[in-house]
């Protein structure tokens, strides 16, 4: 599957070197990061050194190596839900579901991060899972939902 998602994303472009960034991108969109399989592909294609579509895949945040949980936990970091609790909810979440941020179960169940701001600061504290917020979360609610759910 993923080697034809690979050639129909490949058979869109020239080979240009210059064209790296814009199939890195693709590729993540359509596969949820970037396997090393499809990295090595992509240099081929582009006649690169395998190097060079790692460092670049390396250096930039938005390139993600690993794959990503089914569900992506994120908890907001911004002013307004840091100073209503959120660091005590993101140590909540992390002994529930035994992730530290930035970090993706074995079985790809979960992926914890924070993020800068969710965006919904009359809600603070907020967490995220997967596309659907959370607002006026505690420790208690954050306890809770992730027990009594399975999240």
């Amino acid at each position: 599957m993923e080697e034809e998602i690979l050639e129909e994303i490949l058979a869109s472009y020239r080979g240009d070197r210059g064209e790296l960034a814009p199939i890195l991108q693709e590729v993540q969109e359509s596969l949820g990061y970037l396997p090393e399989k499809a990295m090595l592909d992509i240099a081929d294609f582009l006649g690169v050194p395998e190097s060079d579509v790692y460092s670049v895949a390396s250096f930039y945040t938005q390139f993600r190596l690993l794959p990503l949980g089914r569900k992506r936990v994120a908890v907001c970091r911004g002013t307004a839900c840091h100073i209503r609790g959120a660091p005590q909810i993101l140590n909540t979440i992390e002994n529930a579901i035994h992730l530290k941020e930035g970090e993706t179960s074995g079985d790809l169940e979960h992926t914890l991060e924070t993020v800068a701001c969710i965006g919904c600061c009359a809600l603070a504290p907020c967490i995220r899972i997967n596309k659907e917020v959370s607002g006026e979360m505690t420790s208690e609610k954050a306890g809770a939902l992730f027990n009594a759910k399975g999240n």
